[in-house]
């Protein structure tokens, strides 16, 4: 009912939806189309003036704060004092079908943060000190909105209630840019609730179009494949891997073909002859050169990206003055070709033993720590996902050396 009264009813034309009197589903091979009227989402413009009709909490006048709160804290307040006012909030609907908790690294437990690979621990970490360092900043804004509430603001605004509303707006939230507004601060005013699109699940196997449509005054989707009567849509995140669709979005799916696994800096240069004394400038000359991250092995093997930088640290004396051939992708000489890509393959071990080693902790875990299961089956899954791209990238590196040999 309140989907109806925000949206009207439904019509998908092969992957596309339209305003109609009751839902229906057209045959596939119409123009795929999917808009969400403006006045439906839930945007910064929204979180001000909600405070028409029934709505209970945010009468809030922002311009009267100082320093103004970021477009991201306003939303975040919204959903934490509409969700705190229950009944009496008409976002009620929508707030009972968000998921209580999420599952992005920032929300794990510290003990399964440690089981994610290096450089994805290293983000979740980076971005859990984000969302604690906002919500320590915000307190004092907090406060100031004692006078909406009968209980303790430090009980409606808790850590919990803030991280659940930020997973919320991080997880769901659409690109829309607005111009800024003088009650918010100068960071970009760019995120979007459609509760309307968050019934959309992610296939990287699809391709789409999103984008707000200044003509219709909708956010529309269009889809460049085709659904049958009673098919689930599907829509594209992007093309990310699964370490970034587990970081952003909690979730991590199966034979994802941009899945790839990616190499730290100390792992890289662990497999190098101690001996060579010219580790450290090569390394500066990769870090110059922006060669130290996005070094990944993928189903189709290791990246250009990690080849090129592995070339470049196994150059030897005197190959060394022609590294900028090597960073232009010419070959140098046929023995560093092969000394990289056997380097290449020692990592790739590696990160297969290390993997394999983490899986079996895990396993173990799961079986004392019953609480972590959901979460441990998490990282299970992307460390598997991750085990099968690795040994794919093995099965190539070695017909690769067999062929040099």
């Amino acid at each position: 009912m309140w989907l109806a009264q925000g949206l009207g009813s439904v019509l998908c034309r092969g992957g596309a939806w339209r305003k109609k009197t009751r839902p229906h589903v057209k045959g596939a091979g119409e123009e795929p189309r999917g808009p969400a009227p403006l006045g439906a989402k839930l945007t910064t413009r929204r979180s001000v003036t909600s405070c028409e009709g029934n709505s209970f909490t945010l009468a809030f006048d922002f311009e009267r704060w100082q320093p103004p709160p970021s477009p991201l804290l306003a939303l975040c307040t919204f959903l934490v004092a509409e969700k705190h006012a229950g009944d009496r909030s008409p976002w009620k609907p929508y707030l009972e079908v968000l998921p209580k908790a999420y599952s992005c690294p920032v929300c794990l437990e510290p003990e399964v943060v440690e089981l994610l690979p290096g450089p994805l621990k290293a983000q979740a970490q980076e971005q859990r000190a984000r969302v604690q360092e906002l919500f320590t900043a915000s307190r004092a804004f907090f406060s100031s909105l004692q006078p909406l509430f009968s209980e303790a603001v430090e009980g409606v605004f808790s850590y919990s209630a803030f991280l659940w509303a930020w997973g919320t707006v991080n997880t769901r939230a659409v690109y829309l840019a607005r111009g800024r507004r003088p009650c918010f601060s100068a960071e970009p005013d760019t995120c979007a609730l459609a509760p309307y699109l968050d019934l959309l699940n992610h296939s990287p196997a699809v391709q789409v179009d999103a984008a707000f449509n200044e003509g219709t005054r909708c956010y529309e989707i269009r889809t460049g494949s085709r659904w049958g009567p009673r098919e689930e849509v599907l829509i594209c995140y992007g093309p990310h891997d699964n370490q970034r669709l587990l970081l952003e979005y909690g979730f991590v799916p199966p034979r994802n073909p941009h899945a790839c696994v990616h190499v730290a800096q100390d792992v890289l240069v662990q497999y190098l002859p101690a001996a060579d004394k010219q580790t450290g400038r090569k390394s500066s000359i990769l870090e110059d050169h922006g060669f130290t991250e996005n070094l990944t092995f993928g189903w189709d093997g290791p990246s250009w990206r990690l080849l090129t930088a592995l070339k470049l640290l196994c150059l030897r004396a005197e190959e060394f003055p022609r590294w900028k051939k090597v960073l232009l992708g010419e070959t140098v000489s046929d023995a560093n070709e092969k000394t990289s890509l056997d380097v290449a393959q020692k990592i790739c071990r590696h990160l297969i033993e290390e993997t394999d080693a983490v899986l079996q902790k895990v396993s173990r875990m799961k079986a004392k720590e019953t609480a972590l299961v959901t979460q441990l089956t998490l990282v299970e899954t992307l460390r598997t996902e991750e085990l099968k791209v690795l040994q794919a990238s093995a099965d190539i590196l070695h017909r690769l050396l067999a062929a040099s040999a």
